[in-house]
């Protein structure tokens, strides 16, 4: 496996990719070997680094709703039933981790459903950040809270306000947090009254 470090408007992205597919969009390095150039076009791995950066950058740029770029996930059976649902949200819609529960048929699991949510190795492209409390505040993210708004703020300005300037990579920095995300119970008032507005549309 390769390790690509993408420059991104919300930060260094850590991609990582096996020469099956896309392994992790992480918010933190990892331990897979590092590379610094995507020019040997020859390398298997290198292509889908470079795929992945590409659509990485239209989705900054607004020119982007869904990718393509092939996945190799890797996790339990629970965790993958959870990540396949995740990549079903809709664009610019949100929903909760309750909801998740109930769509794989099992309603109880919203902890565990929640602690799948944030081992979600691959962050943007399965959108984990369209996962938020059933209160309609935010709950947690491996980018932390501001991430989780700046994201779901770009997809809802690409609906209601196309002119908004796209994110642009040199943008101010959000708070990076370790790869797995506070506990699901945390929420964060600030924002919470856009959210439920969104989730009502």
């Amino acid at each position: 496996m390769k390790q690509y470090p993408m420059q991104s408007p919300l930060g260094t992205l850590y991609l990582v990719a096996s020469t099956q597919g896309l392994v992790g969009v992480f918010w933190n390095v990892q331990s897979t070997p590092l590379i610094h150039s995507l020019k040997d076009a020859r390398d298997s791995e290198v292509k889908i680094l470079k795929r992945a950066q590409t659509e990485l950058e239209a989705y900054f740029a607004r020119r982007r709703r869904k990718f393509t770029v092939p996945l190799d996930l890797r996790g339990t059976p629970f965790q993958l039933q959870v990540w396949a649902m995740l990549a079903k949200i809709p664009y610019s819609k949100t929903v909760s981790y309750r909801e998740i529960a109930r769509r794989i048929g099992n309603p109880k699991s919203c902890r565990a459903v929640g602690t799948a949510n944030g081992r979600n190795p691959i962050s943007i492209i399965i959108p984990c950040h369209r996962v938020i409390a059933a209160d309609g505040t935010l709950g947690g993210y491996a980018g932390g809270l501001k991430t989780k708004t700046t994201l779901l703020d770009l997809e809802t300005a690409v609906n209601h306000a196309k002119s908004k300037p796209a994110l642009q990579p040199g943008s101010k920095k959000t708070e990076a947090r370790s790869d797995h995300p506070t506990n699901p119970a945390e929420v964060e008032t600030r924002g919470s009254r856009r959210i439920r507005n969104l989730k009502k549309k």
